[in-house]
Order: C-alpha cells, then structure tokens, then sequence
C-alpha cells in the first residue's frame, strides 16, 4: 500500500509498505481522508511524540472497516468509521481521574504508532466511532473538533457572553463554532489575514483586523479571550483584553521553551481565570459528532484542499497551499 512514512527525523518519503496485519481486537480500516495538522511537522521534527522512527503520520481520519479481527464485536465490516488516535495507560492517576488525555504514557495513532497517512490502517475497536453516512472529509474534522471541545469544556466558553479569539485559522474557528454550539452568545475573531475574518463574518461571528490601534480599543472587553496562534507575542497580551473576573485560554501551542511574564498581583486582585488545554480526552470524539450534525455548512468551508496523499507529502516539505486552512488528503480507494 502507498503511505507517507516519516523515515527518520526531518526525513520523508511517500513509498509501498507493507498492508498491516490485524491482532484479534483490531479494524482494518481503508482510509478515506485524513487531515494535516501542524502537530504532524512537530513530530517529523522531533518535537512531539516518542520521536521513535520509521512512522506512518496523521492521527485525524475516516474510513470504512474492510477487516475485523476475530474478537471484534464493536465494529462490522462495511462500518464507516472515526479514529480517536489517542492511546493511554489506563492505570495512572491521570487516567484514574478521567482524563486520559493526559496520561503520563501517551501515544496515539499517528504520533507513536502508524496513523492514517496511509491507504490502510489497523486501529483498536475501542478507538473506533461509527459515522453513519456522514462525509469522510467532514468525519475527519471529529479530531480536532474534540481537542477544541475540550478547551471548551474545561473554560465553560459555553457560558461566555462576550469572546475574544485571536486567530481566525481552523482551530480558533473549531473553538467558536463549539463553544457558540454550547451556548455561547458574541464571539469576535481578530486576525491579520482579511480573508480569513471574512470567513469568520460568513459563519455569523464578529471580526476585528489586529492592528495597534484597533487592538487598543478591545482592552478588558471580554469575559473569554482565547489564543488560537500560537504566538508568544500573542499569548503575552491576553490578559489585556479579559474583563475582571474573566478567562483566558491558552489554545495555541507555543514552542516548548517560551515564556512570558504576567503579575501574579493582578491575576488575584481581578479574578481571572486561567487556563490550557491539550488534545482531546476520551469523550470528545463521541461530543464533536454531535456538533458535526449541527455545523455541517460552516465545516464545508474550513476544509478548503483535498488532495492526493503524494500531494501531502509535498505539502509536509514544501508548505502548505496559499490560503489553506484545513488540508487533507482524500482516497477513493
């Protein structure tokens, strides 16, 4: 079979390996779209996941089962299905505690085992969700829609009256359409791509262009303020914009060994809220269907390249299309 299979750190090559072979709790699944998100470059560099090489990329993908093992009962042949890439313990205390996402053993389909940048992929029944007839490319957003739904969770951003995103790119864009999903009343985006806040205007949000000046006049207006970036020099200035007693979340996966200053005094005299949220936990996947059902036009419009798996490859070496927001690569098998 054809798949993309990172060979060693910063070394990629899109070649035949050989079909997996299945253990007796295990789904043969063909692939039909899998989607590139920037944690796969993380790992291609070394900077995510147990850096154990060879490795077939992407832990965002759907398929249709072709093969069960002998004690598959969860999954039928023929079964469309979405993978939930995470792989935890079960036994330490963060799994204990419900929150298997950060389990001190972590992998996931994708980052510490062969993932979906293939034609075939063995995945665990348990980590297996059917879809129904729900569109492969739209099923493959399950992914990063939970990791999203998790920072929604864990903020409330439901409850939020008034939301500040910085960054109109696909995971800021996930976390409005969750977190309005759940309830969420204003959310105004601001980004320094135009046509990305006309996006964001033409699924119902407010935006606001991140010059100086207009930033200026955003202090302290917000009950949420998210960072969608990334950006440290984002990321440093959140604080500017939530109103006492507010939140922040910290969504943005800065570079590991970043920091930023902020007053421990003002955190306490007004009152805020701080927090991060990583990946996604074992409930997401379940959840994001559910809002998948209820924003199906608007995540037409965040999926904006389908291409070949060889056209990946190029993407991963060479930078992803002008203007992309989610890229993925599609098969009709």
């Amino acid at each position: 079979m054809k798949a993309i299979v990172f060979t060693e750190k910063n070394k990629i090559s899109y070649q035949d390996i050989k079909t997996p072979s299945l253990e007796k709790e295990q789904v043969l699944i063909a692939v039909r779209a899998s989607g590139l998100c920037h944690t796969d470059l993380d790992v291609l560099q070394g900077n995510y996941g147990s850096s154990a090489f060879p490795l077939v990329p992407g832990h965002e993908y759907a398929g249709t089962a072709v093969q069960i093992g002998d004690k598959v009962t969860k999954i039928k042949v023929g079964d469309n299905v979405v993978v939930d890439p995470n792989i935890e313990c079960g036994y330490c205390l963060s799994c204990q505690k419900n929150n298997a996402h950060l389990c001190e053993t972590l992998g996931a389909y994708g980052v510490t085992v062969n993932g979906g940048f293939a034609q075939y992929s063995v995945v665990h029944q348990n980590a297996l969700h059917n879809i129904g007839d729900l569109p492969f490319h739209i099923a493959a957003l399950a992914e990063p829609l939970g990791c999203v739904l998790n920072g929604v969770g864990t903020i409330n951003a439901g409850a939020s009256n008034n939301a500040l995103i910085f960054g109109a790119g696909p995971i800021g864009l996930l976390f409005a359409l969750a977190a309005k999903d759940k309830g969420a009343k204003k959310i105004t985006f601001t980004d320094i791509n135009p046509d990305r806040l006309l996006l964001a205007e033409s699924m119902g949000f407010n935006a606001v262009h991140s010059t100086e000046e207009n930033l200026a006049n955003l202090n302290k207006e917000f009950d949420l303020v998210v960072d969608a970036t990334g950006l440290i020099k984002v990321a440093e200035t959140l604080i500017n914009y939530v109103h006492d007693g507010g939140k922040i979340m910290h969504l943005g996966i800065c570079p590991p060994d970043a920091k930023i200053e902020i007053s421990p005094f003002e955190i306490f005299r007004r009152q805020l809220t701080i927090a991060g949220s990583h990946s996604l936990n074992h409930h997401n996947i379940k959840e994001a269907l559910v809002t998948i059902h209820n924003c199906i036009p608007e995540l037409e419009k965040i999926v904006t390249h389908k291409l070949t798996i060889e056209d990946i490859a190029t993407c991963m070496q060479q930078g992803a299309p002008k203007d992309s927001l989610k890229i993925q690569a599609v098969w009709d098998n």
